[in-house]
């Protein structure tokens, strides 16, 4: 069943054909020029009616101006489609703009048909029902096909200059990008080669702040307090923890924590509200002139399908815009107790942690004989175990959202594609929003404050105590949690992202059977290479805006965020540039004057960023209680003429007393039974009732939050505005042109006039 089909194209079928067709016989072209590829069972392996449906489809194919070529190998039937050039001639008569000042010149004028339009042209036809009613889609589910693709053509100059690891520092081809992937990739490149080139300033400044902390490392007169406290100063016992630990044994823990709490980091959080809104604003300058550049600035994505749509089916009737009150209310009730769900097992995680606290507690560990070195074990493999399990929901819980999100769309039934893109990318982003950040909000700002005070602690189910923060205070847990999961997962979405289909390629390749024929030996290797769905530029998206959030929202907890995510961004680039053009099948290519909906992503994660460093520099940091302390109760504020630290005596200010008689069970508290009193941080009286302090203390952290976020949105909005959105030669490029049109216009009457 080798060869290739001539047949007649037939003009003037209503519903089936394309219009300003003549009728004529397509003339054979090189085997490289096939648009698509479809691959089928061998007709032996189907039913009849699936070798009927696929018969069918092919005809139809036919009937609209294809021309099909069938190949075999010892598996799979494959066939190459190629649509006619005055398809293409019809789709540019349509887009042509009323304004042009000589329409019939332009479409006179020979022009070539660039693959990525051809591929995308034909790709719609593909898509869209047939006369039966169904997609190929529909056929792929129901055994008549197994997959379609474009074949990768021309990708040698790509894979030397871009696609290999030796040029992670050269600069990306993305004209080139452009005329192989389109337009919709190639803004994803220039985006994410913008975002990496603008961590550059934010990894320095935020290294700098971080090595900072070094520079204070043993001079902070709080770690000189903590490593120089007396032996017999005692912290009451965390969690379920029975044994009492000695301050001066969290020395290690209090230098540490200073190298990200410390005066720094309110500057660097305010950089980095800055940083956000300077790296919108220059992008979407940068997007400006790519645009203008590739004769983009003006194009129209719902005027683009409807052409595509009228081009496909003459008959085609518009589908005006449609809002209902109902679907939208049934789709905020079902999407707010999705993140209730999401908040929800934000709390599994909680009661894991609890529960993994006392089964660790409780184990008998060799070689830890000293109860401080064991509780410090405890704890650490509490929060990297944490880490983990939240690692995993966050996986299981993508592929839920995604399912959720989709059917939440087509519950909408969006208008056009398009518009299902951007409705979909919201609702999944919110979705993985929550997933990914919901545990460490409960770190930031519940972890440690709802666990009652020594004595009377809340319960779990009246038998396990909730977890608390770490002796060194609650900044520890949250730059801890950031940095497992950061790394974690930026290294193995790496790793995983491109060994899973590295390995599958390979397997394909090492087991196919190939075929003597070079143009079917080409077809074959594209088959067996990774598939791709229309999820998979999405995807790609999805996880820079996740990486984005971690990057910003929590920033001032983990000030060595943005210098992770540079090296990530760096390996990011050339990975999915490996993947794009050497592992998987070519991506469909789309059409786009800008990243779409991500941009309003990108804004929304700008404003949470600033409300979320400012509540955890107020709430989660010891910044705000140092402030106070310093400037109200230090030995400055009632000893003026005495030279010391205006910090001295923090330590003490900021730890309550309990007395260890009131403690339910005395005798099970395992220590030095001289302990009369042990500290724990909090401020409380001798009836363990908070003090006037806490709540003077959480008034100035509430004005401090109010204050920082004004002082930040509106440094953001004068930034925003100081930058315009397009550059000026753009905008006079484009007034530019118009002058000319309208010039064109004048002279063309001015001729009519005197004739």
């Amino acid at each position: 069943m080798q060869g290739e089909e001539s047949f007649q194209v037939l003009a003037g079928t209503e519903g089936d054909s394309f219009p300003l067709m003549e009728v004529g016989t397509c003339e054979a072209e090189p085997s490289e020029q096939w648009d698509f590829i479809l691959v089928a069972k061998y007709h032996a392996e189907m039913r009849l009616r699936q070798a009927e449906r696929q018969k069918q489809f092919l005809e139809e194919l036919k009937r609209r101006g294809f021309r099909v070529k069938v190949r075999e190998d010892q598996r799979h039937v494959f066939f190459g489609i190629r649509a006619d050039n005055r398809i293409f001639d019809l789709y540019r008569t349509l887009l042509v703009e009323p304004e042009d000042p000589a329409p019939s010149l332009e479409q006179a004028r020979p022009t070539t048909v660039p693959a990525t339009t051809r591929i995308r042209i034909v790709n719609f036809v593909l898509n869209s029902k047939t006369a039966t009613g169904d997609t190929f889609e529909d056929l792929v589910k129901d055994g008549v096909f197994e997959a379609r693709f474009p074949l990768h053509r021309g990708e040698e100059d790509l894979r030397a200059k871009w696609a290999q690891w030796r040029n992670m520092f050269q600069e990306q081809p993305i004209d080139a990008i452009r005329d192989y992937f389109g337009e919709k990739v190639a803004l994803y490149f220039a985006w994410l080669g913008w975002y990496t080139y603008m961590l550059v300033p934010a990894a320095v400044v935020g290294l700098i702040i971080f090595l900072s902390g070094f520079a204070l490392f043993n001079s902070s007169q709080i770690s000189k307090e903590i490593c120089g406290a007396a032996n017999d100063t005692f912290m009451c016992p965390i969690g379920d923890s029975n044994s009492y630990q000695r301050l001066l044994d969290t020395c290690t823990f209090a230098k540490i924590t200073h190298l990200f709490d410390n005066e720094g980091t309110v500057l660097f959080a305010i950089f980095m509200a800055l940083w956000a809104t300077a790296f919108l604003e220059f992008w979407k300058r940068r997007r400006a002139s790519v645009v203008l550049h590739w004769d983009l600035y003006g194009w129209d994505e719902d005027q683009e399908e409807m052409a595509l749509e009228l081009m496909n089916c003459p008959d085609y009737e518009l589908r005006p815009h449609q809002h209902s009150y109902l679907r939208s209310t049934i789709i905020l009730v079902l999407s707010l107790l999705m993140i209730c769900l999401m908040i929800g097992m934000a709390h599994l995680l909680v009661v894991y942690r609890v529960l993994a606290a006392a089964f660790f507690g409780n184990l008998a560990w060799p070689f830890l004989e000293n109860q401080t070195t064991k509780a410090v074990v405890v704890t650490t493999a509490v929060v990297v175990t944490g880490a983990l399990v939240h690692y995993l929901t966050i996986v299981i819980m993508t592929k839920v959202n995604k399912r959720v999100a989709l059917k939440l769309c087509d519950f909408e039934k969006p208008r056009t594609f398009s518009e299902r893109e951007r409705k979909f990318t919201i609702k999944f982003f919110t979705l993985q929003f929550f997933a990914h950040f919901s545990s460490l909000i409960y770190v930031a700002f519940i972890l440690g404050r709802i666990n009652g005070h020594p004595g009377k602690s809340t319960r779990l189910a009246g038998l396990w105590k909730l977890e608390e923060c770490h002796l060194s205070g609650c900044m520890m847990d949250l730059f801890v949690q950031m940095a497992i999961i950061m790394v974690l997962k930026q290294t193995l979405s790496n790793c995983m992202e491109y060994l899973c289909p590295w390995l599958a390629y390979r397997w394909r390749m090492l087991w196919g059977c190939w075929a003597g024929n070079p143009e079917l030996r080409d077809w074959q290797r594209n088959y067996r290479l990774n598939p791709v769905t229309t999820f998979t530029l999405f995807e790609e998206f999805m996880e820079m805006m996740i990486q984005y959030g971690f990057t910003t929202i929590f920033v001032a907890a983990f000030p060595l965020a943005p210098l992770l995510a540079l090296f990530s961004n760096m390996v990011e680039i050339r990975l999915d540039a490996i993947k794009m053009v050497q592992l998987q099948r070519r991506l469909v290519p789309r059409k786009a004057k800008d990243i779409g909906t991500w941009l309003q992503v990108l804004e929304t994660i700008g404003v949470l960023a600033v409300i979320a460093n400012g509540m955890v520099i107020a709430f989660t940091s010891e910044f705000i209680p140092r402030v106070i302390y310093k400037y109200r109760d230090s030995p400055c504020q009632k000893e003026p003429h005495r030279k010391v630290d205006c910090l001295t005596g923090y330590v003490n200010h900021s730890l309550s007393v309990f007395h260890t008689k009131d403690f339910q069970d005395p005798k099970k508290i395992q220590g030095p039974e001289n302990v009369t009193v042990c500290r724990y941080r909090d401020y409380r009286d001798e009836e363990y009732n908070l003090t006037a302090q806490f709540w003077f203390l959480l008034a100035i952290r509430l004005a401090f939050v109010i204050l920082f976020e004004h002082v930040a949105l509106c440094i953001k909005l004068i930034a925003s505005w100081f930058v315009p959105d397009v550059p000026q030669s753009v905008k006079n490029k484009v007034l530019e042109e118009k002058y000319k049109m309208l010039r064109e216009k004048l002279r063309s009457s001015s001729k009519s006039t005197e004739v």
